[in-house]
C-alpha cells in the first residue's frame, strides 16, 4: 500500500510541476481572440435581474446605437451590429493596434419570460442598456399571512 502511494504522490507532483511550467511559460500572453474569427469580436456585457425587469447593459463605443439590431427570439436576446474600423491615414506609423473592429453577435438566455411589447433601450456614453420587463405570471407575489 505505502508503495502505490508514492506512486500517486509522484504522478500528483509531476502534473503539479507541468502545470507550473505552462503557466511560467505563458504567462504574459493574450490568449482573449484565441478561437475567434478574424474581424470578429464581441463586446462585453452585464445581465442583472430584479424583482420586475431583467437590464442588460452591452459596451458598445464607438457604434452608432441605431445601427445596433436588438431582438428577442425563444427567450434569447440577440444583439447584433458592427464596428468599423476607422479609415488609415496616409503617413501614419502605427506601433500598436488593440482596438478590435469588425461585425458582431450576441445571444443571451434571458433568466426569466420576459414582456416582449415593453422593451426599452437607450445608451449614453457607449453603453447600450435593455430594459426587459417581466412577465405578470413571473414576478414574484408577495403573500400575506392572516393570523387567527
Amino acid at each position: 500500500m505505502a508503495k502505490d502511494l508514492m506512486k500517486w504522490t509522484s504522478v500528483s507532483s509531476l502534473q503539479n510541476e507541468i502545470n507550473r511550467m505552462f503557466d511560467q511559460f505563458f504567462r504574459g500572453w493574450d490568449f482573449s481572440g484565441f478561437g475567434t474569427e478574424a474581424g470578429t469580436w464581441a463586446p462585453s456585457i452585464d445581465l442583472a435581474e430584479t424583482d420586475d425587469n431583467v437590464v442588460v447593459k452591452v459596451e458598445i463605443p464607438g457604434i452608432d446605437p441605431k445601427e445596433v439590431d436588438i431582438s428577442i427570439q425563444d427567450n434569447n436576446l440577440i444583439i447584433k451590429g458592427e464596428k468599423k474600423e476607422e479609415k488609415e491615414e496616409k503617413g501614419k506609423n502605427y506601433y500598436r493596434m488593440e482596438r478590435s473592429y469588425g461585425k458582431f453577435s450576441r445571444s443571451i438566455d434571458l433568466p426569466s419570460s420576459v414582456d416582449v411589447n415593453k422593451v426599452k433601450a437607450e445608451c449614453k456614453n457607449g453603453v447600450l442598456e435593455i430594459t426587459l420587463p417581466k412577465k405578470e405570471e413571473v414576478k414574484p407575489k408577495q403573500i400575506s399571512v392572516k393570523v387567527s
